[in-house]
C-alpha cells in the first residue's frame, strides 16, 4: 500500500507541475548546444572523409572489444557451452551469494539492450550501408561478447554487499577499488563518480524517455485515443514500471525473466515468417551479404564504409563496454565471478548476433532497404517505419504485432534501466535517497509523453557512450586480474574439481 500511495502522489505532483515545461523549446535549444560540444568529441570522425564517417567512440569500443578477443584467446567461442549448462542452473552450489539467479540477471541485462534499435537501428543500417553492413555488425557483435565478459566478471569481482543484503556492483565499484589497487584510489574515485552521473542522465534520457516516445508514436497508430490524450498512455506506463520498479532487482528479474523470452519469440516468430516466405531468396541475400561487405557496388566509403555502418549499430546496440550490463550482472549468485562473464557472452550473442541479424533478412529480403519508395524513411532515419513497411508487405496485420513488440521492448529496457540508475544514484548519493531516484524516474515516463524535445534525448545518448570512456578505461588496466580469475578457473573446470563441488 505504501509503494502504490507514494505512486498516486507521485502522479498528482507531475500533473500539478508539468506547466513548468511550457518553456520545453528553450530547453532543449540549450541541450542543443551542450549536444554540439559533446558530439564533436564523440563523434569525431577518426577516418579520411571518402571513406564515411567512424565515430571515435564507436572505434574506442571496437578495438577494445577486438583486443580483449584476442587477449583472452577467443574465450567467446571456447565458453560458450560451458556458459549454456550454467545458465541451465548445473553449476549451482552453497557457496553462492547475490540477489538473482544467473539466468535472471542475464534476461534483466538483456531487457536493457534488446530494444528500439533492433527494430529501428538495422533497418537504417541496412539502408545506408547496404546488406554487406549484416556482416560486420554480426563481426562486430562477436567482439562485443569479449567486452561483456570482461566487464561483467569484473563487476563480479568488485562487488560490494551492503548491510541490507542489496548488492552494489559495476563499473562504479571496479573503477574505484580496482584503480585503488593500482594506487590510483583519487583518480578511480573520481572516474566512478562520473560514470555514475553519466549513468543516471542516460537512464533518465535512452533508457526512459526515448522509450516512452517512440513506444506511444507506434501506438498512437492504432489507438486513435492515445493521439488527443497521449499522457494516459504515460501515466498507464508510469503505473506498470512503478509495480515493478519499486521491487528492486529481484522484481526486476523476475518480470524480465517472462518478459524477454515472450518478447523475443513473438518478435523472432515473425520474422521467420518472413524469412520463410521468402526461403527461395534466403541464398542469394546471404550471398549479397557476404560479397556486399567486401566489394560493395553502391555504398559511399566502399567497404569501409559498410563495415563503419555495421559496426556503429552493434556498438549501440548490444551497449558492449559501456558498462551498463555489469550492473545487472554484479547482482548474480554465483561462486566465481568469471562463471557470470560467460552467461554474459549470450547476451551480445542473443542481441546482435541472432535479433539484428533476423531484422535485417528481413529488411534486405522484402527489398526495402532499396526501394525508392521509402527513401523519404530512411532519410528521415524512420528505421521502425520501415521495418514496419518491411513486415506489412507480407503480414497485413502486422503492425499491431510491431506495436505491442514495441511497447514489450520499450517496457522491458526501462525497468533494466531503472535500476542501473538507481545504483549509480545510490553510489552517488547512498541507499537512503534510492527512492528518491525512483520517483524521479516515473515522473520522467509521464513527462516523455507529454513533451517532444529531441535534443534533450540525443543529448541522454550522448551521456550513454560517455560511459565507454571510464569503463574500458578499467577493462584495460584491470585485464590482469581477469586473466588471472580465467586461468584459475579453467584449471580447477579441466581437472574436475568443479563437477565435484556439485557433489558435496
Amino acid at each position: 500500500m505504501k509503494s502504490i500511495s507514494k505512486l498516486i502522489l507521485l502522479l498528482s505532483i507531475i500533473f500539478h507541475t508539468h506547466s513548468a515545461y511550457a518553456a520545453e523549446n528553450g530547453v532543449d535549444a540549450f541541450f542543443g548546444t551542450v549536444n554540439g560540444y559533446m558530439a564533436d568529441v564523440l563523434f569525431y570522425n577518426v577516418l579520411p572523409e571518402a571513406y564515411g564517417n567512424m565515430p571515435f567512440i564507436v572505434g574506442w569500443l571496437v578495438v577494445g572489444a577486438v583486443y580483449l578477443t584476442f587477449r583472452f584467446g577467443f574465450i567467446n567461442l571456447r565458453m560458450m557451452g560451458h556458459a549454456f549448462r550454467v545458465i541451465r542452473g548445473k553449476y549451482q552450489s552453497a557457496d553462492d551469494r547475490g540477489e538473482v539467479s544467473p539466468f535472471q540477471a542475464l534476461s534483466a541485462a538483456l531487457s536493457a539492450t534488446v530494444g528500439l534499435g533492433n527494430i529501428a537501428g538495422v533497418a537504417i543500417a541496412v539502408s545506408i550501408g547496404g546488406p554487406g553492413a549484416t556482416f560486420w555488425m554480426i563481426v562486430a557483435g562477436f567482439f562485443g561478447m569479449t567486452a561483456k565478459f570482461t566487464e561483467v566478471t569484473l563487476a563480479q569481482t568488485y562487488r560490494e554487499f551492503r548491510p541490507d543484503g542489496r548488492v552494489m556492483g559495476g563499473a562504479m565499484e571496479y573503477l574505484s577499488r580496482g584503480f585503488a589497487e593500482k594506487g590510483m584510489a583519487g583518480i578511480g574515485k573520481s572516474l566512478a563518480v562520473l560514470f555514475a552521473v553519466l549513468c543516471v542522465g542516460a537512464s533518465l534520457g535512452g533508457g526512459n524517455a526515448f522509450q516512452v516516445s517512440q513506444a506511444l508514436g507506434a501506438v498512437q497508430n492504432e489507438v486513435t485515443f492515445f493521439k488527443e490524450y497521449p499522457w494516459v498512455f504515460g501515466v498507464f506506463m508510469a503505473g506498470a514500471v512503478g509495480l515493478v520498479i519499486i521491487g528492486g532487482i529481484k522484481r526486476i528479474a523476475h518480470a524480465a525473466e517472462a518478459i524477454v523470452p515472450t518478447m523475443v519469440f513473438i518478435y523472432l516468430s515473425a520474422c521467420l515468417w518472413i524469412v520463410i516466405s521468402h526461403a527461395a531468396d534466403v541464398p542469394a541475400a546471404l550471398t549479397m551479404i557476404v560479397t556486399e561487405a567486401f566489394a560493395p557496388t553502391a555504398v559511399a566509403g566502399g567497404m569501409i564504409g559498410v563495415l563503419v555502418q555495421g559496426f556503429k549499430r552493434a556498438a549501440f546496440s548490444s551497449e558492449a563496454g559501456i558498462g551498463s550490463a555489469a550492473i545487472a550482472h554484479s547482482a548474480a549468485s554465483v561462486k566465481y565471478p568469471v562463471r557470470q562473464g560467460f552467461v554474459a557472452l549470450y547476451e551480445p550473442f542473443i542481441d546482435t548476433v541472432i535479433i539484428c541479424t533476423m531484422t535485417a533478412l528481413v529488411i534486405i529480403l522484402t527489398g526495402v532497404w532499396n526501394a525508392p519508395e521509402h527513401h523519404a524513411l530512411v532519410e528521415a532515419s524512420k528505421g521502425a517505419a520501415l521495418t514496419a513497411v518491411a513486415f506489412g508487405s507480407v503480414i497485413s496485420w502486422f503492425p499491431i504485432i510491431l506495436s505491442v513488440s514495441v511497447v514489450l521492448f520499450a517496457y522491458s529496457t526501462m525497468i533494466s534501466w531503472s535500476y542501473y540508475g538507481e545504483r549509480c544514484w545510490t553510489y552517488v548519493f547512498g541507499e537512503r535517497f534510492s527512492m528518491v531516484y525512483r520517483i524521479i524516474f516515473l515522473m520522467f515516463v509521464v513527462l516523455a509523453s507529454l513533451i517532444s524535445a529531441g535534443n534533450i534525448l540525443d543529448f541522454s545518448d550522448l551521456l550513454l557512450l560517455s560511459m565507454a570512456f571510464p569503463n574500458f578505461l578499467a577493462l584495460y588496466l584491470l585485464q590482469g586480474k581477469v586473466s588471472d580469475a580465467l586461468k584459475e578457473y579453467m584449471t580447477k573446470l579441466r581437472s574436475g574439481e568443479l563437477d565435484r563441488e556439485l557433489s558435496r
